[in-house]
Order: structure tokens, then sequence, then C-alpha cells
């Protein structure tokens, strides 16, 4: 259980379910149900890239590691994130309302208020899902497929990954149902200890064992050199990442999820907050490791480390007037 405190008083609470599973598959530590099926969001990404490498596309665009990064993220929208976006679509030799995912207003206000001053409308590359889309792009075009319909589920975009899904998370494909994420996009439901496992593939993929593992190694390397592009300023999988140097690799999903892969340990946590609310997902995380006694003190001796296990709740002037405690 998640408590909300407002001064001493307890004034909300959430519940969740956890799991952590070893790249074997093996569950190790639960909380809640292990075995409830839910929507993964975005915490899919890195596993949606793995066509866009293994079709050849992410070499034939010369793809950086920047910019595959950023074709897992759910990103602030900041000018890095919006550049990168447009330079792929200029490789791929498409215009930016290829794009399908719709325009948001970004977490990046500053960038936001800048570009409504200049006049302009949001675009689709201010959407958090642009690199994502980028990547399927990017895959049609180089496999000779209709760009217009990347996001139709019989497009074979879609197959490929659907059946990339299928054999990471060890799920039969007739098992996978499917709704539509907040960007259009195809959204994937899994078990919450399938989902822990695929992050322990992703953390710790081995050759000849994990499907995918060269794929995997490729995007797990290159969320993890650069956080910056997976997330952004001030957010957990950014922050965490980039303090591990190399050790975790992170993805948070909308409605509540966050997902960990431990590289050392070879272990995948996912988090699934029962009401959908995401203001203690990094918390809980954190608990998990401490019940588990994973040290990452590069990470755990940091004044951001306490900023995400012990979320303060704020007004709007500022002041802390509570707090969330992880039970």
């Amino acid at each position: 259980m998640i408590q909300v405190y407002r001064g001493n008083i307890i004034e909300s609470e959430h519940h969740y379910h956890a799991a952590v599973v070893d790249h074997n598959g093996n569950l190790i530590d639960s909380y809640g149900d292990p075995d409830r099926l839910i929507f993964a969001r975005s915490s899919m990404k890195p596993f949606q890239a793995i066509p866009l490498v293994e079709t050849g596309a992410a070499n034939h665009f010369k793809y950086s590691e920047r910019e595959l990064s950023l074709s897992c993220a759910s990103h602030n929208g900041e000018l890095i994130h919006r550049e990168t976006v447009l330079e792929i679509l200029n490789k791929i030799g498409l215009p930016e309302d290829a794009l399908k995912c719709g325009a948001h207003i970004p977490r990046d206000i500053e960038s936001y208020k800048e570009h409504i001053r200049s006049g302009k409308d949001l675009t689709p590359v201010f959407s958090n899902c642009s690199g994502k889309h980028s990547g399927m792009l990017a895959t049609a075009v180089y496999m000779g497929e209709d760009p217009d319909t990347y996001l139709e589920i019989s497009h074979p975009v879609q197959q490929r990954i659907l059946h990339a899904i299928s054999d990471v998370f060890e799920i039969p494909i007739a098992d996978i149902s499917l709704g539509i994420d907040g960007c259009g996009a195809p959204a994937h439901s899994t078990p919450l200890d399938k989902l822990a496992f695929a992050f322990a593939r992703l953390a710790t993929p081995i050759s000849g064992q994990t499907p995918h593992a060269e794929a995997l190694k490729r995007i797990s390397r290159a969320m993890m050199a650069h956080p910056e592009m997976v997330a952004g300023k001030d957010r957990f999988d950014t922050d965490v990442m980039d303090l591990t140097n190399g050790k975790v690799v992170a993805k948070a999903g909308a409605e509540g999820v966050q997902c960990l892969g431990l590289v050392d340990h070879g272990i995948g946590i996912a988090v699934k907050i029962e009401d959908g609310q995401h203001r203690a997902t990094s918390a809980v995380v954190l608990a998990i490791l401490e019940k588990l006694g994973i040290e990452l003190p590069e990470f755990q001796n940091s004044k951001t480390y306490q900023t995400y296990r012990y979320p303060v709740i704020t007004n709007t002037h500022g002041d802390a007037v509570g707090k969330i405690v992880v039970g």
C-alpha cells in the first residue's frame, strides 16, 4: 500500500502490484497480483524497437545511439528531442506530418511557451511518442512498405513488433490482447510478471538463449548510454540510468507502470499502480530494491535518490505540505 499524507493525516491510499523476475523466468518476489493482466503502455517501447534494428533499417539510415535511444522514449519534448526526431525524418525522407502520433502539450513547459510565443501551433514532433513513431516509419520506408498505414495492426511494421513481443515475453500471439495507445499505436497486454521477465532479458540478453538478444543488447546499450533521450530533465528513467552508469535500464509507462532491468543481477522489476496514479512509482521500485538488498551506491547516495524514494507533496507556493510513504 502507498499512503499519501497531508500533514500528519493520511489523505489518500494507492495499491500496487509488482513482480521481480530473473532472466530465466523465475519469480523472485511479488506484491499484490504478479499475474495481473496489464497494458505496459510506453514500457513496451524498447521491445517495439526490435524490428528497427533487426530489419537493417537502423543501420541503413545510420542511426546513432542517441537516435536509437529516442526510439524508446517518452520524452519531455525538449529541443534536443524535437531536433533529433526531425533529423530522423530527414534521413528517411518524410515530412513531420507523416508522424501519426498526434500532438500534445509537452512536459518541457518552457519549450511550449516559447513555441506558442512564436505564434506556432503544436506539431507531432512535440509528442512524447514521436521517437517511437519515427522508428516505425524508418522501418516501413526501408522495407518498402506503405508509411501512411504503419499504425494498422495488419501492417508489416506492427506484425513484426507483435512477433518480437511474443518471442521475448514468451507469450503466444493469440494470448496478447490489443488496445490502442494514447499515440494511436497498438498497445499490447501482458501479465505483469512477463513484463518483468522481458526487462530482465533487456538488461541481460544472452546470445543463444534470449530471443532477439543482439537487438536487445544494442537497444539497452543505447538507452543507458543516452538516458537523456529516453525521458529528459527531472525524470526518473533518465536520472536512474544516468547515475548508475550502465547498471540499470529503466522505462516508465502510462497509468502507473514502471519497469527496471538490473544488468549485474539479471533481474527485471515491473510495477503497476492499481488506480493508474504515477506519483509513487519510483518510490515503489526503490523500496523493492531496498527489500531485495540491491545496492546502487552511485544513485542511492545522491540527493536525487531522496527525491524519488521519499516524494514530497507540495502546494502552489512550492511548500512541502505532505509526503508519500510506501508500505
